[in-house]
C-alpha cells in the first residue's frame, strides 16, 4: 500500500531568528511535514538551543559562522547523508570565496528516493559570482543529482537563485539581466529540466501567475506580491506520476523566503 508523505523546502534566512521570535514552531506545529529541507540556516546545530525531537537532524554548515548552511530534517532516519559536492571539483569564484565551505548542499538517502537541500550562490548584485553559477556550480550541482538517479529517484529542494521565466517573478522587464534572472542562470536551470527533472509546482500550474517564494522587504513588497520564485521542489521524471500536490506557503512568516512543497505518493 503507498504511503502519502509531505516535503517542505524553507530558506528560512536565520533559524535561530526564526526559533526566538516563533515563528518557526508555530510553522512546525501547523504543517508538520515528513521531511524538511532547509536552506540559510545561518547556525551549526550545536547553536541552536531547541531539541526538534520529531526530527532526525542532519546539518551541513558553513565555515563561516552566521552565513549560509543547508539541513535535512526528517522523521525516518536516513540510510545515508553526504554533504557537499564532489570534492574534487573548483568551486572557487572570482574573489576567492569557496562554494564548498559554505555548506550547500546535504543529500539525504531513504528508502525510495534521495533528498537533497541545496542553497545555490547568489549571483550578487554586481554579478561576480555568474562565472561560478555558469561554468561550475549549476553544471556541478546538475551532475550530483544525475549521480544520484542512478541509484534511486531524486528530489532536490532548495533556493536554487533564480526565476526560470518571466512568469517567475512579478517584473521582468525590469529586472531582465539583473541578479536571479540573466540568461545565464535561466540557462542552467533550464538544463535541469532539459535532464529530465520536473519543476514540480509549474507542471500542476503551468500558467499560474503571482507564484512567488520570495519578496524583497522594502516597499510592501510582499503585501503586494511583487515577488519572485526562485524555491523550488525538483523530482526524478520517475516521481512524476507519485506526485500528488504541490504548492507554496506565502502566508508563513519569519523568513523573505516562503516554504514551498510537495506531496508525494511512495
Amino acid at each position: 500500500m503507498a504511503t502519502n508523505i509531505t516535503i517542505h523546502s524553507w530558506n528560512v534566512n536565520g533559524l535561530r531568528a526564526g526559533i526566538r521570535k516563533g515563528t518557526f514552531d508555530a510553522y512546525l506545529k501547523k504543517y508538520d511535514p515528513d521531511i524538511l529541507c532547509l536552506q540559510e540556516t545561518k547556525a551549526h546545530k550545536e547553536q541552536v538551543d531547541v531539541d526538534f525531537i520529531q526530527y532526525e537532524e542532519y546539518w551541513n554548515s558553513a565555515d563561516k559562522k552566521g552565513y549560509s548552511g543547508t539541513a535535512v530534517f526528517s522523521k525516518t532516519p536516513a540510510i545515508t547523508v553526504t554533504h557537499d559536492l564532489d570534492g574534487a571539483l573548483n568551486l572557487v569564484d572570482n574573489d576567492g570565496r569557496d562554494a564548498v565551505t559554505e555548506g550547500r548542499v546535504v543529500t539525504a538517502e531513504f528508502e525510495k528516493f534521495f533528498a537533497v537541500s541545496v542553497y545555490t550562490p547568489n549571483a550578487k548584485d554586481d554579478l561576480s559570482r555568474i562565472p561560478l553559477r555558469y561554468n561550475q556550480w549549476d553544471t556541478a550541482f546538475l551532475a550530483h543529482i544525475k549521480k544520484l538517479e542512478k541509484k534511486k529517484p531524486v528530489i532536490a529542494c532548495g533556493d536554487f537563485n533564480v526565476a526560470h521565466e518571466d512568469i517567475d517573478l512579478a517584473n521582468p522587464k525590469q529586472n531582465e539581466g539583473k541578479k536571479g534572472f540573466t540568461k545565464e542562470e535561466r540557462e542552467r536551470f533550464q538544463d535541469f529540466l532539459d535532464a529530465g527533472f520536473i519543476d514540480t509546482l509549474r507542471a500542476q500550474y503551468p500558467d499560474k501567475k503571482g507564484l512567488y517564494t520570495w519578496w524583497s522587504p522594502w516597499a510592501n513588497a510582499r503585501e503586494r506580491n511583487v515577488g519572485w520564485r526562485i524555491d523550488y521542489v525538483l523530482t526524478s521524471g520517475a516521481l512524476k506520476n507519485n506526485v500528488r500536490d504541490a504548492f507554496i506557503l506565502p502566508k508563513v512568516l519569519g523568513s523573505d523566503h516562503c516554504p514551498v512543497g510537495i506531496k508525494l505518493s511512495v
